[in-house]
């Protein structure tokens, strides 16, 4: 309660162009919701592009004549794309305002997603994926610093909740859809859905989205500028840990993304349409921890319930490696430990996200934003590809995907440790790295910071 006295008092003079309504409790439902599902469609264009094509990754591999490592690497160069995307477009949106390369990143994504339609080579598909997640890269990042523009604290925390429930209907739909593509078309299908669905998050944005980051409070596009906002960041102790805990629970998503589709059909020998099936039971597990945790926002501290999502992925993630290195299981226990592994990233992503963005300034929001994002998706993905490097025979296998995702559950349990310790010390650095703050600014800063625990 004592925090809360202090954001109120101190946080009007220092920002008088951020009014009250925009408080999650003074804002009317209906616009709640409304921005949720804009902020959810323009968060849910990376998943979207990545999972869309999964049943089809066979198809594509006898249709481009290429071996099925070569076609892990389309996910790969897209993660890369939406790594370095996000260090580019987050900064832009701190100086520029959102809207614009909001915008800009939209279109450019609806674009390429019609030039892979005619893609001739699966180098060229590799190309043009990398330039679709540098594109892509403009929803994901800039709607996590809206966001931060917008809410506080546990209103925060809520509202990623709520944007998560749509953010995870993305994985759920996209890999049933593909797979029910292909009963009607080829595997090309799939990009033009994309770029359709491009062109329409565009329209929401030109017609029903205003800039939520007003001139006053943007930073300046300078060199010197960037590299003090970034050089803070990465010695943020707490900004960083629990970045790389989101960033390590999402190689654990990758690795299983990349991964299972290969082994579902070499392995188990399931169809497309049974495979998007599974992908789907499995992503309902994602949706629900995120309702889950909202419900226990408030209740329970934001930092343990991400403890909590690390303990269940431990076990998931732990007893599926155990049980492949005993042969292969059979598949309702590959599924039920699968199902309880991306169960627990519903806590993970949800309150890491949380915990890290709400640590900084709405100044800074683009560019912790856009770290955030490059290292889950740069860091996350490069660890989750490992799944078939790691096999003899190139192609990934039960042992060599449940080794990545379990490497990837412990070192994030790491980073969790990491970012609880020195909770707001290093929140005061950050924000004495960046720019000048008054004094009352710091304490709000401390004062979020150290609300989850305060409860």
């Amino acid at each position: 309660m004592v925090s809360r006295t202090i954001i109120k008092e101190s946080s009007v003079p220092e920002e008088p162009s951020r009014p009250a309504e925009t408080t999650a409790a003074r804002r009317p439902k209906k616009s709640v919701l409304l921005l949720v599902l804009v902020l959810g469609a323009l968060a849910a264009t990376g998943p979207l592009s990545v999972d869309l094509y999964l049943p089809a990754f066979p198809q594509i591999a006898a249709d481009l004549g290429a071996p099925e490592s070569q076609i892990q690497l389309t996910l790969t160069a897209i993660m890369i794309g939406l790594a370095v995307g996000q260090i580019i477009i987050g900064p832009m949106s701190d100086a520029w305002g959102r809207r614009r390369p909001l915008l800009i990143g939209v279109a450019a994504f609806t674009l390429t997603s019609f030039l892979i339609v005619i893609v001739p080579t699966v180098e060229a598909f590799i190309a043009l994926r990398f330039v679709q997640g540098l594109a892509g890269a403009a929803g994901a990042v800039i709607s996590r610093a809206i966001v931060r523009d917008l809410f506080e604290g546990d209103d925060a925390a809520r509202f990623f909740s709520r944007l998560m429930l749509v953010v995870g209907l993305a994985p759920i739909l996209a890999p049933v859809l593909g797979g029910q593509l292909l009963l009607v078309g080829s595997w090309h299908l799939s990009f033009v859905v994309l770029g359709a669905a491009g062109a329409v998050s565009f329209a929401a944005i030109l017609f029903g989205m205003p800039e939520s980051l007003p001139a006053e409070q943007r930073s300046p596009a300078r060199a010197g500028t960037l590299a003090r906002n970034f050089g803070g960041l990465l010695r943020d102790r707490r900004f960083m840990g629990f970045t790389l805990a989101l960033s390590l629970g999402f190689s654990v998503m990758f690795a299983y993304i990349s991964s299972f589709p290969f082994i579902s059909d070499a392995v188990y020998g399931v169809s497309p349409q049974t495979f998007s099936l599974l992908f789907g039971l499995n992503s309902i597990g994602l949706v629900a921890a995120t309702q889950i945790n909202g419900f226990l926002i408030g209740r329970v501290s934001t930092e343990r319930l991400l403890m909590f999502g690390l303990v269940v992925a431990v076990a998931g993630t732990g007893g599926l490696l155990l049980a492949s290195l005993f042969g292969t299981p059979p598949l309702w226990l590959a599924i039920a430990l699968l199902f309880v592994s991306v169960f627990a990233q519903g806590f993970v992503f949800t309150n890491a996200t949380t915990l890290a963005i709400t640590s900084q300034r709405p100044s800074v929001a683009g560019s912790a934003s856009a770290l955030m994002g490059s290292l889950q998706f740069g860091l996350g993905g490069t660890i989750g590809a490992l799944g078939g490097v790691f096999s003899a025979q190139g192609t990934p296998t039960m042992v060599s995907m449940s080794a990545v995702m379990a490497l990837g559950t412990v070192a994030a349990v790491t980073a969790f440790m990491l970012g609880s310790a020195k909770r707001t010390a290093k929140v005061a650095d950050t924000a004495a790295a960046v720019a000048p703050v008054a004094e009352p600014e710091l304490e709000v800063a401390q004062a979020v910071a150290a609300e989850p625990t305060a409860r």
